[in-house]
């Protein structure tokens, strides 16, 4: 039971995935070369990409446990705005001082502590007073959205220094920031998924829970870090929209919570827990990443591009339980 639970996507749903994110490339590449292979729209994608890559970290971590965290753009927006906030009542200094860069170092840990925080109220209420994991994180979806705007006054707070901005902006070597925070984020993931006790721990309690308490695991530790650890990968996303638009507001990324949780399953998460891998994940981001700039290219409005969002989460599901059925010899449709 323990090696089913630790089994992560097989590598015949790896190729598949592969498959599909390069003929999405190529189709793109196809339609109009010049732009989407030019350099300014690769940028772009390298610096867009990874602020909902976070979230899908965030989104894949709970499901692995069988659960889901609908709060992770609340916690994002909730934990930026304090931090941007807190940074603005530290005294002024100019760009090149030590104190700038002690004021955005201190407010990029408070956005962390604040998500360790409302992770940590998740994994409580899910884990402690055993609440459904969807209706506690809608719970608290509610609540943390709410707190931003509060905490903003219902309008954009704009205007940060150029220390902050260079974490959404700036590149380091010719890589951008934002995907090199995802890039050890990702591989932080994966390590601790794949090599660690704990990695085990969170796919034979999504895989068994009742298995998983008669082996001796704590699933309520399990849950409680599972569900902080979502909350400090919100909180990074979060510093990186701030960053990257140099603003905030609580009514950015509306549409990331449907695009966090299309990539994890995309990506071979199972929504029932058990299964995923960091390696499906970050192929599903430039499948999706690839889509939604082809999409843009072809003028496709935002509204068309969260229907075709939607459509593709239903079809990969239903792809999913299918091939499921199929390999268990379960009938795929009723007589």
């Amino acid at each position: 039971m323990i090696v089913k639970a630790a089994e992560w996507v097989p590598d015949t749903y790896l190729r598949r995935l592969l498959a599909i994110t390069v003929v999405i490339v190529a189709a793109m590449s196809v339609m109009n070369p010049r732009v989407f292979l030019g350099p300014s729209n690769l940028r772009s994608m390298a610096f867009q990409c990874p602020e909902f890559a976070l979230l899908a970290l965030a989104v894949m971590l709970a499901m692995l446990t069988g659960g889901i965290d609908l709060s992770i753009v609340g916690t994002a927006l909730m934990s930026a705005t304090l931090g941007v906030l807190l940074m603005g009542t530290l005294p002024a200094s100019s760009e090149g001082s030590l104190l700038a860069f002690f004021s955005v170092f201190l407010a990029c840990a408070a956005v962390v502590a604040a998500g360790a925080v409302a992770g940590l109220i998740n994994g409580v209420l899910v884990a402690v007073i055993r609440i459904s994991p969807i209706l506690a994180t809608l719970g608290t979806m509610q609540l943390y959205s709410g707190a931003a705007v509060v905490l903003t006054g219902g309008t954009t707070i704009f205007g940060f220094p150029d220390r902050f901005v260079f974490l959404g902006n700036g590149s380091l070597a010719g890589i951008p920031v934002p995907l090199a925070i995802f890039g050890l984020a990702a591989g932080a993931t994966g390590i601790l998924l794949g090599r660690t006790v704990l990695g085990r721990q969170i796919y034979l309690t999504g895989d068994n829970p009742m298995a998983a308490r008669f082996a001796g695991i704590r699933t309520r530790g399990v849950l409680i870090r599972v569900y902080l650890l979502s909350g400090i990968l919100s909180a990074l996303a979060g510093i990186i929209m701030a960053a990257r638009t140099n603003s905030v507001n609580a009514e950015y990324g509306a549409s990331y919570l449907l695009l966090a949780i299309l990539i994890a399953v995309l990506g071979g998460v199972n929504p029932s827990g058990g299964a995923g891998r960091v390696l499906g994940l970050a192929l599903a981001v430039i499948s999706l990443q690839s889509l939604s700039s082809g999409l843009n290219m072809l003028r496709f409005s935002s509204f068309a591009k969260e229907m075709v969002w939607g459509l593709l989460l239903l079809g990969v599901m239903c792809a999913n339980r299918m091939a499921a059925r199929s390999n268990t010899g379960e009938k795929t449709w009723p007589n």
